[in-house]
């Protein structure tokens, strides 16, 4: 019987003989014998693509960007505008708000001058989101049927009297929306309430109190005639009201960019008519024009420009008084 032995030069020895042709089928490298590399392959030799067979680079630079790899992107359009699903809390809306709607539940604030009063300071604090799409999962051109909730605070101050609050209008809704690209319809419910300012009262104390309510359903339609011109009309109608009657009549034109414009922004105009029937089907024009800025993250819509309105007061608890609204504001709708 052989018996082999082994010591502490034997063994290593043995294990890189017997490891030999494992080290020969790896690359070559400065400072390792040649004795079992592969021969070299030069430049021309190797494959002008990673799809084709050939043999391996003889060095492999960690730090060097690939030259053929195209980063794949998550999804793609066809994708997101095509691709059907359930979605929580969805970006984007199915039917827009109106770019000049006096009553529209946004994050908004603007100087305006009424002649013969005042300047004032009138703000809206408020959003409306999405609460669950079924539709594709485009938040610029969405599709399919979604519900909305909506909120606001709408407020005025007189700047020159100590920024005293005049009045301000609460709003809540849920819209429920559905349409494709080019068609939208809309029908929803809204509660609002207009109350005068406590400053307002202390000092006006016998002026009239006018405080309107409404609970109202309303159906609207909207069409784009391109991507970025629609039109839109609704129609709405009071089940409960104080101090106004039911019907009430909405139209106008939006012209503002949907797809994402990055920091350059690109131009938008709108025009609104609100009619009333408390006020024998008169009501106010909104006209407002400016920059505006489009969202790639989010799809929210960012805006400043100039803003007039001719009509009743657009704080309902002057409702009965006529102004004229001239200056400038910031708008955000999410």
């Amino acid at each position: 019987m052989v018996h082999f032995r082994f010591d502490a030069v034997s063994l290593p020895l043995l294990l890189a003989l017997l490891a030999g042709p494992a080290i020969g089928d790896a690359p070559a490298d400065e400072g390792y014998s040649t004795l079992y590399a592969a021969p070299a392959v030069e430049p021309a030799d190797q494959p002008a693509d990673r799809g084709e067979t050939g043999p391996p680079r003889p060095f492999v630079d960690l730090d060097e960007e690939p030259d053929t790899y195209v980063a794949e992107p998550l999804y793609t359009d066809d994708y997101i505008r095509n691709d059907w699903g359930c979605q929580f809390l969805p970006q984007g809306r199915v039917y827009g708000a109106y770019l000049a709607g006096p009553k529209e539940s946004r994050l908004s604030t603007h100087l305006i001058n009424i002649p013969d009063d005042s300047t004032m300071w009138d703000s809206t604090l408020g959003a409306r989101v999405g609460l669950f799409r079924i539709g594709t999962i485009d938040p610029f051109r969405p599709t399919g049927l979604q519900l909305d909730i909506e909120g606001s605070a709408q407020l005025r101050m007189d700047l020159p009297d100590d920024k005293d609050v005049i009045g301000t209008d609460y709003r809540v809704g849920f819209p429920l929306t559905w349409g494709d690209d080019r068609r939208q319809w809309k029908f929803a419910f809204y509660h609002l309430s207009s109350h005068l300012g406590d400053e307002f009262l202390i000092k006006h104390m016998g002026f009239p109190r006018f405080f309107q309510v409404r609970d109202a359903l309303v159906l609207g339609r909207s069409v784009y005639l391109t991507d970025a011109l629609r039109l839109y009309a609704e129609v709405g109608w009071a089940c409960n009201s104080v101090a106004s009657d039911p019907w009430e009549l909405q139209f106008g034109v939006d012209y503002a960019p949907r797809a994402p414009t990055g920091v350059r922004g690109a131009p938008f105009f709108a025009i609104n008519g609100y009619l009333r029937e408390e006020l024998d089907f008169g009501g106010g024009l909104t006209i407002q024009t400016g920059w505006a800025w489009r969202s790639e993250a989010t799809a929210h819509l960012m805006r400043i420009g100039l803003h007039y309105y001719n009509g009743a007061s657009t704080q309902y608890a002057f409702l009965p008084f006529h102004e004229q609204q001239i200056g400038a504001g910031a708008w955000y709708d999410f």
